[in-house]
C-alpha cells in the first residue's frame, strides 16, 4: 500500500483537488486504509466521508495543504 500513498501524494495539486471533489470518499478512504486506519477508511468509503461532512473537510484540507489531514 505504500505505492498507493506515494502515487496519491505525488499527484499535482489540481488532480488531488479534482479527486477529492468527485471521488473523494473512495480515494481518500483507501488512502486512510493505506495509512493504517482500517476502520476509519472502511467507514469513510461506506458512508461517503461520514455523510458528506468529512468529504467537505477533505476537499478543504486538500486545497489548503495538498492532502487530507483529518482522521489520517
Amino acid at each position: 500500500m505504500n505505492e498507493y500513498l506515494k502515487a496519491v501524494d505525488g499527484l499535482p495539486l489540481i488532480v488531488k483537488i479534482l479527486l477529492a471533489i468527485f471521488v473523494g470518499p473512495i480515494v481518500y478512504g483507501i488512502y486512510r486504509i493505506a495509512k493504517g486506519k482500517l476502520l476509519i477508511g472502511i467507514l469513510w468509503i461506506i458512508t461517503g466521508g461520514f455523510f458528506g461532512i468529512g468529504w467537505l473537510i477533505d476537499v478543504i484540507t486538500v486545497i489548503m495543504s495538498g492532502k487530507p489531514t483529518v482522521l489520517v
